[in-house]
């Protein structure tokens, strides 16, 4: 059993406002608002501890960055922002996918993550044509001189 520490509290306080999982990098940058000296040494030993002890759970998607979050769910539902790679917990049941096992396999838990663009990045591609800034001067065209020799 770990014994509870500033840093450790103030990780946990994190990780239970944060309501989406979180990088390592994330988690510190948040946790040093509570304790400014923090390193990103402790973050690492504090996720591995919390996660032996069942309290976090990893996330782990090809190409990015291991997040965690506050295991309290055999389902898990994300969205991932392809934009600016922030990952948000969706309030979605997963059992409105269903899924066929092979004749005896056993679940034991079930993810699904959706990528795409979240609203924050789509907010330029909603605004009406007429409504969005004009970009660079369009480059004059160029006349054309035939040239010919005799």
């Amino acid at each position: 059993m770990q014994r509870n520490t500033q840093q450790r509290d103030a990780i946990r306080k994190v990780l239970q406002g944060a309501n989406r999982p979180l990088s390592a990098q994330e988690l510190l940058e948040a946790a040093q608002r509570h304790i400014p000296d923090l390193g990103l040494a402790t973050i690492y030993r504090t996720l591995s501890s919390l996660c032996s002890e069942g309290y976090l759970a990893p996330l782990e998607l090809p190409g990015s960055a291991i997040r965690y979050e506050v295991a309290n769910s055999k389902e898990r539902c994300h969205f991932l922002c392809r934009t600016c790679n922030r990952m948000l917990k969706l309030p979605a049941s997963l059992d409105s996918f269903p899924v066929r096992t092979p004749k005896g396999f056993l679940i034991e838990r079930r993810e699904l993550t959706l990528f795409g663009q979240c609203a924050d990045c789509r907010k330029p591609a909603l605004r009406p044509a007429k409504m969005r800034k004009p970009s660079a001067r369009k480059p004059a065209a160029r006349k054309v001189r035939s040239r010919t020799r005799n």
